[in-house]
C-alpha cells in the first residue's frame, strides 16, 4: 500500500512539483495538494493521509500553527516541514510545535523521497544544515542542571533507543542494531511520548536534551 502524502503550499509551482514527484515515486500517492491550511481538518478528512508535507510561510493558519493543530488531533500523522528559510526561531518553533522533520526547499527529489521515507520509519529528517541549527538550539536551550524526577522515568532501554533516535537511525535500524523487532521499538517509542508528555521524535530529543538524558 502506497504512503499517503498530503501536500500544503502556497506556491502553485512548488505544489504541482511536488505532486508530480510524489505520484511519480513508486510507493507514494499524494492524496490532496492544497494551497493554504486555512481548512485543515475538512482537508485532512479529506486526503487521509500518513504524512505531511507542510509549508511554514502561508497566509492565513501558518505551518507552525498548522503542525501544532494536526498534532493535537491527528498525533499519528508525521509532518515533514519544508520551507527557504534556515531561521533559528522557525526551526525551533516547528520542532516544539510537533514535527518530525525539516527540510529545504531547495532539496532534491531524491533527497525530498529519502526524508519522506525516513520519516514514515519513524525517523527524524532533517536538511544538514538545518540539524547543526537544531543541535546549536538544543545546547543553547538546555540548562545545566539534571532533573533527577524525570531522568528515573525513562528506562534504560528507553533513554537507549531515544539516543539512537537522536543519532540518526530510524525505528527498522534500531530493531537491528538492538537485536529487537520493530514494533517493539514502536512501543518503547509510544511508551517514550507517554511518560515525557510529547506527541513528536523531535520533542522527545528537545526534553531529553534539556533533561540531560541523552
Amino acid at each position: 500500500m502506497p504512503i499517503r502524502i498530503a501536500i500544503f503550499e502556497d506556491n502553485k509551482l512548488v505544489r504541482e512539483s511536488f505532486e508530480a514527484i510524489l505520484n511519480g515515486t513508486d510507493g507514494f500517492i499524494c492524496t490532496g495538494s492544497y494551497p493554504n491550511c486555512n481548512n485543515l481538518y475538512a482537508d485532512l478528512n479529506r486526503s487521509r493521509p500518513d504524512a505531511v508535507l507542510m509549508d511554514i510561510e502561508m497566509n492565513g493558519v501558518n505551518g507552525i500553527k498548522a503542525t501544532r493543530m494536526i498534532k493535537e488531533k491527528y498525533s499519528e500523522i508525521k509532518i515533514l516541514i519544508q520551507t527557504v528559510f534556515e531561521d533559528d526561531d522557525k526551526i525551533f518553533a516547528a520542532i516544539c510545535a510537533g514535527a518530525s522533520g525539516y527540510i529545504l526547499k531547495k532539496t532534491s527529489p531524491a533527497k525530498l523521497i529519502d526524508a519522506l521515507n525516513d520519516l514514515c520509519s519513524g525517523g527524524a529528517p532533517m536538511s544538514p544544515g538545518v540539524a547543526a541549527r537544531v543541535l546549536y538550539l538544543f545546547q543553547q536551550f538546555a540548562p545545566a542542571e539534571r532533573t533527577d524526577s524525570v531522568a528515573e522515568i525513562l528506562s534504560h532501554r528507553e533513554k537507549e533507543i531515544l539516543s539512537l533516535i537522536k543519532d540518526g537511525y530510524n525505528f527498522h535500524n534500531i530493531a537491528d542494531k538492538l537485536f529487537i523487532s520493530y514494533d517493539t521499538v514502536r512501543t518503547h517509542v509510544r511508551s517514550i511520548y507517554r511518560k515525557l508528555h510529547v506527541n513528536s521524535i523531535n520533542q522527545a530529543i528537545v526534553k531529553a536534551f534539556k533533561h540531560r538524558l541523552i
